[in-house]
């Protein structure tokens, strides 16, 4: 009778801590689902995209780095192409595997992956200026593949391969890193391949931590204040909920919440500023609405989300549901 009991008990306490794991670990949505809007970049022309990594939004045009063609292509709101910048090479104005982009001032802060540097562009593809090299000094970089741009004009930089972001002033000079250059880690703080970083309201850092598969938040100092994805955010890639495989692109949207580009899940995942799971969109496939490895994207302030569909070589427009 005591061994039953026992057991009764023991069967009642592993299955409570399953439904706190499942709560924990496997949150249901909170919000609404998505609607597909549009498809752009598709088929042949001057405005068909090749490998779309980065996006961003400048006015009332879109900004998309095509990084398998090494140029920027700019269309209006509505997907209809205005122009296109830049060829391959390391002059000015010329670009190597362009990733994840900025825009600050009306410029565009280009990350540019082979070329080891941030180039700054006018609208027009005018090279203003070049930050950075590569190498192994503190504000050397080795493939650059996400840049923001603070209210002082400061550049966040994730530096890939270095598995740090760098703190650079405006005009290039280093004032400090997260993480430890050239040391990949997964305690709270450290990282391995960041690909993007966004900025929030307050000033505090997001960073797609690719490869630990997660998020993590820093305040404006440079403290880890923050981490999501999977159990305890250690590193595990999952298809669940508020887990990543592989995040890649990160963005801030109006009201602070939280865009994933969660990129081998083909998914778009939505957080809340504290890294509570809202909803989510995509799914693997190349029909409408459906993703292939996304890179990036960008929030507008109407609510219309614009996709870097990289595996799918085009843009998506998407619109989530009201309440």
């Amino acid at each position: 009778m005591r061994r039953r009991r026992r057991r009764i008990v023991l069967l009642g306490i592993a299955a409570l801590l399953a439904g706190l794991a499942w709560w924990r670990w496997l949150p249901a949505a909170r919000e609404p689902g998505f609607e597909h809007l549009a498809t752009w970049g598709e088929g042949s022309g001057p405005g068909a995209l090749e490998g779309p990594i980065g996006i961003a939004l400048l006015g009332d045009e879109v900004v998309v780095s095509d990084a398998a063609a090494n140029r920027i292509v700019v269309y209006d709101r509505d997907g209809a192409w205005r122009r296109s910048f830049g060829e391959r090479g390391d002059g000015p104005g010329q670009l190597d595997r362009p990733m994840h982009l900025a825009v600050h001032d009306g410029k565009i802060y280009v990350a540019e992956y082979l070329n080891d540097r941030i180039q700054v562009l006018a609208p027009d593809g005018g090279s203003l200026a070049a930050i950075g090299a590569g190498g192994d000094g503190p504000g050397d970089f080795d493939a650059p593949a996400g840049v923001a741009v603070d209210e002082r004009g400061r550049l966040w930089v994730a530096d890939f391969y270095h598995h740090r972001v760098v703190l650079l002033d405006a005009g290039g000079g280093f004032l400090r890193e997260l993480g430890r250059r050239g040391e990949p880690g997964r305690r709270p703080g450290r990282l391995r391949y960041p690909t993007d970083v966004a900025l929030t309201p307050g000033g505090q850092v997001v960073v797609a931590d690719a490869y630990n598969h997660r998020l993590q938040l820093f305040d404006p100092a440079g403290s880890p204040i923050g981490r999501w994805g999977g159990p305890f955010a250690l590193g595990l890639p999952g298809p669940f909920h508020r887990w990543f495989n592989v995040a890649t692109g990160v963005a801030v949207g109006p009201r602070g919440a939280l865009w994933v580009a969660d990129f081998y899940n083909h998914r778009i995942q939505k957080l809340s500023p504290g890294g509570r799971f809202l909803a989510a969109f995509g799914g693997p496939g190349s029909g409408p609405g459906r993703l292939d490895r996304p890179t990036d994207l960008a929030v507008a302030g109407d609510g219309r989300i614009y996709v870097a569909d990289f595996g799918n070589g085009r843009v998506q427009v998407f619109r989530q549901l009201p309440r």
